[in-house]
């Protein structure tokens, strides 16, 4: 991984330990293979006078030996490991990482009195680290921040891609509701098709960058998505084969029209509480970005949950892609390159739909949508149809509708409906499609890529 593929999350750790200075331990968490590790050792090595790597996953590792077995005074832990080291660590210039501290809870149990001890900094690395087996023995410490880590952001892609200058840009004429030109809109476009294709994995983007293409980045997401089936059947226990089924069936439920995951398409018998477990598995390991119904558009949307209905889509988009191509045994570049070309009859709408789930999550907002069935006439004859917004997101005190698509050619009735029956109660209504910014009819065109800066 080149040394230049830089995160926001990197000013969040700067932040920490400007602001903690020692007081709170840094817990990253995220889904496999987006570079929770590498982000750490990175932040180490630059910002700390030494450092120590505890791999929780490693055999080998002397100092992970030493918290495992150690049942002396919490007290004396950090001097145990200077005695481990053979060295002394620099008090209040050191940073201790536990990665991949999911599998030994204990070490998290530490925290509270590695913290108290004072004379190191630490952050913690992992993933499913809130799941039953990896907390139902110990104590969750309160001096925990925690930070989540995404597969790489638009910006963060074109960063790696050597453009420097086009989010800010985009923010100005989102601000301004101004078009970003025909020029620039088209080179935009195809940077942002590239990016569905490739996706945010840290690898999979190195791997494109480096070479220029998609075999490469495709070669590391099915190396990523073999990881991902492993980690199920070896993580997952006794819900293992549900984890599987929603995981391989999200494909075929995001192709339809009705994005909505059908519990019944997993066995006509499936009931939600019967999954419950394993849905949860797949969002707490990042795998997967859930989006709830809100049956209700104000600004408390958790309050009007209906988790019974949702959507599943998938964290990286990338991976998306090459789930998709499964079938072939090895995608090769022709096939890439027709799809971005749009030369290959393939479901786009899923594709653009998921991306802006990707970007908005990445964004911090979590991930809502807007179903309302359509009702039968009453007896004077009336009825309404249904209406579904793809997002609802919260800006300026207020619910705003997002709708996408995927074409230059499309209507928007449902969004119509929206407005004229939640008319002032809602903000700014989002239209995200293949057109330059323009507004009309108190809709906001965006183009796609724009859903980066929302």
């Amino acid at each position: 991984m080149p040394t230049n593929l830089r995160r926001k999350a990197y000013d969040r750790l700067l932040r920490w330990k400007e602001s903690s200075r020692g007081a709170s331990a840094m817990v990253i968490h995220g889904a496999r293979r987006v570079g929770k590790s590498y982000l750490a050792r990175e932040f180490a090595q630059r910002e700390y006078g030494d450092h120590v790597i505890v791999d929780f996953s490693s055999q080998d590792d002397e100092v992970a030996d030493l918290i495992r077995g150690f049942s002396g005074p919490l007290s004396d832990l950090s001097s145990a490991i200077d005695v481990v080291l053979g060295r002394d660590l620099p008090e209040r210039d050191t940073l201790v990482v536990f990665d991949e501290v999911q599998l030994c809870p204990k070490a998290r149990q530490m925290i509270k009195h590695l913290v108290a001890d004072g004379r190191y900094d630490y952050i913690e690395t992992g993933s499913l680290i809130s799941i039953r087996p990896n907390i139902q023995d110990i104590v969750i410490p309160s001096e925990e921040e925690d930070l989540e880590l995404f597969p790489l952001d638009f910006e963060e892609f074109l960063w790696a891609m050597g453009n420097e200058n086009a989010i800010p840009y985009l923010r100005k004429c989102l601000e301004e509701k101004t078009p970003v030109g025909e020029e620039m809109h088209r080179k935009m476009m195809g940077l942002f098709r590239k990016y569905v294709l490739v996706g945010g994995m840290p690898q999979s983007v190195t791997a494109f960058v480096e070479t220029g293409r998609f075999e490469e980045s495709d070669a590391v997401k099915r190396r990523i998505l073999t990881t991902y089936r492993k980690d199920v059947g070896r993580y997952a226990g006794t819900y293992a084969q549900k984890v599987s089924s929603i995981f391989e069936g999200i494909p075929a439920e995001l192709s339809r029209k009705e994005k909505r995951f059908r519990i019944t398409s997993l066995g006509k018998n499936a009931r939600n509480r019967d999954y419950e477990d394993a849905f949860m598995w797949l969002a707490d390991g990042m795998i997967v970005n859930p989006c709830v119904n809100a049956t209700d558009p104000t600004v408390g949307l958790r309050m009007n949950m209906d988790v019974t209905t949702q959507k599943l889509y998938m964290a990286d988009t990338g991976l998306l892609v090459t789930q998709c191509l499964d079938d072939d045994d090895f995608a090769n570049e022709a096939l890439y390159k027709s799809i971005l070309l749009g030369k290959i009859g393939i479901n786009e709408g899923m594709f653009a739909e998921n991306v802006v789930a990707q970007c908005l999550r990445a964004g911090g907002h979590r991930l809502y949508f807007y179903s309302r069935p359509a009702r039968k006439a009453d007896d004077r004859g009336g009825s309404e149809p249904g209406v579904e917004i793809d997002f609802l997101i919260r800006k300026g005190g207020k619910v705003c509708p997002v709708e996408v698509k995927s074409s230059d050619r499309f209507r928007h009735e449902s969004l119509n409906i929206f407005m004229r029956r939640f008319g002032k109660r809602i903000g700014q209504p989002y239209l995200l499609c293949t057109k330059d910014v323009h507004e009309k009819d108190g809709i906001l065109f965006l183009p796609l890529y724009m859903a980066s800066v929302l």
